[in-house]
């Protein structure tokens, strides 16, 4: 074959390839499309974590003293490929000055503890850290209960945590917040124990569930930070669900939804973010009678 039909045939296949192409479009895939790339189980590198929060005054309070906090960091390498994600929920109490100050000062000062001491381990591994992921969480603890003491006097907060890295987290919890495991199955799992006197009540066989939810003490704790000169937070680890969410929540929201609404609306919302804004707009025309907050998590790969 000679050079001047080679190139013809060349210039001839380039414009069927340039008419074919014309009848391609490309789009973002619509949420829908991917919760069921998801649902066939399909291998993510590097994993990755998805978040949604969301957070409400309510209907019946004049100010927010509920604080959360979320952060998601992915690193991806032949030699580092991890994700770390803090999550975090405050409900503040004491009134609106302390109650506001000691939620807020208590996400802070948590979340700048931990990030400070684990993000130079993330971004240089020559850079290990000394404390397990615990002893890190109850480290960060003990100083915010000291700076909430010294700030918001009288005051004091509830605090529930999510660290994430990997595929274990470590959770830290004071109070009543909550932090739920949502499971492809409808089932919800609380992992947390309500640090509160009707739990209590509850647990020794006193009371029942129900006699629980319209007690008129249900929101009396025994275990708050800032509160006492004793701090004794539940910290524990344990397997990040896969496939699954994390929901992290105030009392506004688990003590006014059924725990199978909850699940209901997880599962049937578009995304992370969507589910938690209908959690708040749902807890919201149940009455709203207390602040509201959720942190939704999601580990993918």
């Amino acid at each position: 074959m000679k050079i001047p039909d080679m190139l013809r045939r060349s210039k001839k296949r380039s414009k069927e390839s340039k008419s074919s192409l014309a009848n391609v479009s490309t789009a973002p895939l619509l949420d829908q499309q991917f919760q069921a790339a998801l649902a066939k189980g399909l291998n993510y590198q590097p994993q990755q974590l998805s978040a949604g929060c969301g957070y409400s005054v309510g209907k019946q309070r004049d100010h927010n003293e509920d604080s959360l906090f979320s952060f998601t960091i992915t690193i991806g390498s032949e030699t580092n490929n991890v994700p770390l994600g803090l999550y975090i929920i405050a409900d503040g109490m004491g009134g609106h000055q302390h109650g506001e100050v000691a939620s807020t000062l208590a996400v802070r000062t948590i979340a700048g503890i931990v990030l400070r001491k684990l993000l130079p381990s993330i971004l240089d591994p020559s850079e290990a850290m000394d404390e397990s992921l615990q002893e890190l969480m109850r480290m960060a603890f003990d100083e915010t209960q000291r700076a909430v003491r010294q700030a918001a006097p009288g005051g004091g907060t509830t605090l529930t945590a999510a660290l994430v890295l990997g595929k274990q987290v470590t959770f830290a919890h004071i109070g009543d917040s909550r932090a739920y495991l949502l499971r492809p199955d409808k089932r919800i799992e609380a992992l947390t124990r309500d640090h509160s006197l009707v739990r209590r009540l509850e647990e020794l066989g006193q009371i029942t569930a129900q006699e629980a939810s319209v007690h008129p003490q249900r929101n009396v704790l025994y275990r708050a930070l800032g509160q006492g000169e004793m701090l004794e937070p539940d910290i524990f680890t344990a397997p990040f669900p896969q496939p699954g969410y994390i929901l992290l929540c105030s009392d506004g929201l688990w003590g006014v939804l059924p725990e199978e609404d909850i699940y209901q609306m997880v599962s049937e919302s578009p995304n992370l973010q969507a589910a938690c804004q209908n959690l708040i707009a749902a807890a919201n025309a149940a009455g709203g009678p207390d602040n509201i907050s959720a942190v939704l998590v999601q580990l993918f790969g």
